[in-house]
């Protein structure tokens, strides 16, 4: 059985609950005697995981330059594909959805990915086709995020945008040319926020799907922003406003 590394609190906490029987051994820094170490070590103890004490150089080396925060966990088996009806078919709340369009950089989707788990997204969604996979960058860059938000690739985007609709969930999407202002427009709680590439944005047929497109203002020069920063900015207000 193959095995792969992750690391981070957040992402070995969130595996720990998830799906403990994959876990082979969780690595943790010696010198960390702080609350969410002993709590992390409670979980891992009551699970059966077996439990090394390493220093800081050899987790460094490990996770490769990546922010371990002290914990780096084995686990074993490849990515499983996330599907969207099994994300959607056990919510119990609102969904709340990001959507890349075009996204193909793997550092971008990385970002992405770390944005979305930040605001609380239930996963992220994207094309087979003009995609970045979810290759070692795009994980590293994600800070663990990987492995607790589900990527799901679909193999026709507007097809499943209407899907969505269907389930009466929000499609938004986001133009700089759109006349209406994201913080004035109104929208329900259940939202997939679309995000196309920098400069070239969404395709046509994904823009024709949304129910209503929003632009983020700008005060600046620059008239438009990075995809995981858009990401951000839209994400947090619609948070703010699920809050």
């Amino acid at each position: 059985m193959s095995s792969r590394l992750i690391y981070g609190f957040h992402a070995i906490t969130a595996k720990l609950r998830q799906d403990p029987e994959s876990l082979k051994e969780i690595l943790i820094d010696a010198s960390r005697q702080d609350a969410r170490a002993r709590e992390l070590l409670k979980h891992a103890e009551l699970q059966g995981v077996k439990l090394i004490l390493a220093d800081s150089k050899r987790l460094d080396d490990l996770a490769g330059g990546g922010r371990h925060q002290g914990v780096v966990a084995r686990i074993e088996g490849t990515r499983k594909p996330a599907h969207l009806d099994d994300v959607l078919d056990t919510l119990e709340e609102p969904a709340f959805l990001l959507v890349l369009d075009g996204v193909t950089d793997p550092r971008n989707l990385g970002a992405c990915l770390r944005v979305a788990d930040a605001a609380g997204v239930h996963a992220v969604i994207a094309p087979k086709d003009r995609a970045a996979g979810l290759n070692d960058v795009a994980v590293k860059t994600a800070c663990g995020a990987a492995e607790t938000v589900p990527y799901v690739m679909v193999t026709n985007l507007a097809r499943t945008l209407r899907e969505l609709k269907e389930r009466d969930i929000c499609v938004i999407g986001t133009a700089g040319e759109a006349s209406e202002d994201l913080y004035a427009a109104e929208w329900p709680q259940a939202t997939a926020w679309v995000m196309g590439a920098e400069g070239e944005g969404m395709r046509r047929l994904t823009r024709e799907t949304c129910d209503q497109l929003v632009s983020i203002p700008m005060h600046g020069s620059v008239d438009s922003l990075n995809v995981s920063v858009a990401a951000g900015v839209c994400l947090f207000e619609a948070r703010r406003r699920r809050s």
